[in-house]
């Protein structure tokens, strides 16, 4: 069994070939691909964490659908001022399916 750890959007996600992320909103190339930096690599019983050895890790993914996320709704109150404020926020988020680990 097979999977790395990658940095995809500010954060760490776990991963093997086949599954689907949902990360926060970034760009590929012309064909849709995506290349995302590894942090740790497992191969069986074998474990890679050198920053050497990562360096010659791809971890490839491709895009499958840019969407947005579920609307957060902020609220500011102020006791006894008469001050109300109302926000909302939609984050950009990108799926992306993992097509190889080499």
């Amino acid at each position: 069994m097979v999977y790395a750890i990658v940095r995809a959007g500010g954060r760490q996600e776990k991963v093997e070939v086949g599954t689907v992320v949902t990360v926060d909103r970034v760009q590929a190339d012309e064909q849709g691909a995506v290349e995302l930096p590894a942090l740790l690599l497992v191969d069986g019983d074998k474990v890679t964490s050198k920053t050497e050895d990562l360096a010659k890790v791809k971890v490839t993914a491709e895009v499958v659908e840019d969407l947005r996320g579920p609307k957060i709704n902020i609220q500011h109150f102020k006791n006894k001022t008469g001050y109300r404020r109302r926000l909302g926020h939609r984050s950009e988020l990108t799926k992306l399916k993992i097509t190889g680990i080499k």
